[in-house]
């Protein structure tokens, strides 16, 4: 096991985005892996640790108690056992030892099967992690499998983990009462086909009411499937289809539900701009909307009315090459209420397109502006003026910004995370006006060919800077790693 919104992005963490394989037992614990969402700004991955081979037996063997010695010993009485507060050391403890008696093995295994000091001792614990420890014995299991411990984490369910070979040789569909128990709310599933879905839903006890996210990759699901899997998964309200080519728009105009409040749609060919037009006229509560569609026009962008203004808070355009500034129109008149926006990969948008952003979203908190390549210095100087609450900026490949631009940032007070990664006419002159920026946390120089060593080494007057990314920067050598280690000790420095 492995920790959106929207752009939504970095001791053994949890990978930002990423998943963790976790090997299929026998047991009826069921075969997954575990992806947790993170924050827009967390744009890397993180490489997970192993987890150890699930031992399938492992279970029905165990006795409730375990001989002392193959479990971990916790500390004595006199100190205060992790996740304790100083006034609660002294939890009186079934079968224990008298008082004036010294620890013994006794009292430490009771301690280790102490529920109420497990429940505080797991939250320390990594998903990873946690999915080992249940192995331990039956009770650490019992306590592990609460909810508490698996919230905003989704499996991730491969096609083939689906299903086991019986001893007669018979497919059969696998074991969810395990996620069941743990009460995962969002699910996962890779190559997936209509029967597969059918499968999941008659198999899963959760699947009519208590599951409220779906994500489909790389699956031929087609419109008949769509339909079956929003009628009979009623609790759904967020949907993603990633690369999933089999549904057509007719199918989105049969299938989709107005409960639906957070769509993301990618890679799937048969999306243009009637798809669209589904969407704004089927979602009246949508909150968010993610597309990647190389075929989606000015006119899909045209679709949507007041009705989804209301609501409509994020709006995610990726590789939309076919929108122009006028697309930029239709959206800032009918999606007022917009606080995060992207038209990354919208390589059309021009400096005009940031003005109409700037001058009629001014509630935005993040923009995405990256692979922009006709947007120059006058963009920024847009941005800066009109947008005083914008956090969160991304500039990535727009190879046009200069010194200049980023004297225009300068002046944004609550900018707290600037992504300038591959900008190559950024150089040391720019950088001295980011010094500037108190509020800024997280900046990311990222490829940025003319920052030199000195250049760089005047950031240590970001005191408060979080996360700082200079990953192929050739200014960047290990003399000035060292150097930051030592003058931005809080700081995270990506190499």
């Amino acid at each position: 096991m492995s920790n959106t919104s929207n752009g939504d992005t970095k001791t053994q963490c949890l990978p930002c985005n990423g998943l963790v394989k976790i090997p299929a037992p026998t047991n009826g614990l069921g075969s997954a892996s575990i992806t947790k969402g993170t924050p827009a700004v967390k744009k890397r991955l993180y490489q997970p640790p192993t987890v150890p081979t699930i031992l399938s037996q492992a279970f029905p063997k165990h006795a409730e108690h375990i001989s002392p010695p193959t479990l971990p010993i916790l500390p004595p009485t006199h100190t205060i056992p992790l996740g304790l507060s100083p006034g609660e050391e002294n939890v009186p403890l079934p079968c224990g030892p008298p008082a004036d008696r010294g620890p013994s093995p006794d009292m430490n295994w009771h301690l280790a099967l102490d529920e109420k000091i497990l429940t505080r001792l797991f939250c320390y614990f990594s998903a990873c992690e946690k999915c080992v420890l249940a192995q331990v014995c039956k009770t650490w299991r019992r306590v592990l499998y609460q909810p508490r411990f698996w919230l905003n984490l989704t499996p991730v369910l491969h096609a083939k983990e689906l299903y086991n070979v019986s001893a007669s040789g018979d497919k059969v569909f696998t074991n969810l009462q395990g996620f069941a128990v743990r009460g995962f709310e969002s699910f996962c599933l890779v190559g997936v086909s209509d029967l597969d879905i059918c499968e999941f839903i008659d198999n899963y006890p959760l699947s009519k009411k208590g599951v409220k996210y779906v994500s489909l990759k790389r699956s031929t699901i087609t419109d008949a499937g769509l339909e079956v899997m929003l009628e009979q998964m009623q609790g759904v309200v967020r949907l993603e289809l990633s690369g999933c080519n089999d549904f057509t728009e007719a199918g989105l105009w049969s299938s989709l539900h107005g409960r639906i409040t957070s769509l993301s749609v990618s890679d799937c060919i048969n999306v243009a701009d009637d798809a669209v037009a589904a969407i704004s006229q089927l979602l009246p509560n949508l909150g968010e909307l993610n597309l990647q569609a190389y075929h989606v026009t000015d006119t899909a962008l045209a679709y949507f009315t007041g009705k989804q203004g209301r609501a409509t808070h994020t709006l995610r355009l990726h590789s939309c090459w076919e929108i122009t500034n006028h697309g930029v129109v239709n959206v800032v008149h009918s999606l007022p209420n917009l606080t995060v926006l992207s038209l990354s990969g919208c390589s059309k948008v021009t400096d005009d397109g940031v003005e109409l952003v700037a001058e009629n979203l001014r509630r935005l908190r993040g923009l995405d502006l990256s692979w922009c390549p006709r947007l120059t210095d006058t963009a920024l100087e847009y941005i800066a003026c009109d947008l005083h609450k914008l956090e969160e900026l991304v500039l990535d490949r727009c190879v046009r910004i200069t010194d200049t631009g980023l004297s225009y940032l300068s002046t944004m007070p609550c900018l707290r995370s600037l992504y300038l990664r591959w900008c190559c006419q950024v150089q040391d002159f720019g950088l001295k006006h980011l010094l500037a920026m108190k509020s800024l946390r997280l900046l990311s120089l990222a490829g940025c060919p003319l920052l030199t060593t000195t250049g760089l080494s005047g950031l240590v007057q970001l005191q408060d800077l979080e996360e700082l990314e200079l990953t192929n920067c050739p200014g960047a050598t290990p003399e000035l790693f060292k150097y930051f280690s030592q003058h931005l000790p809080r700081c995270v420095v990506i190499e």
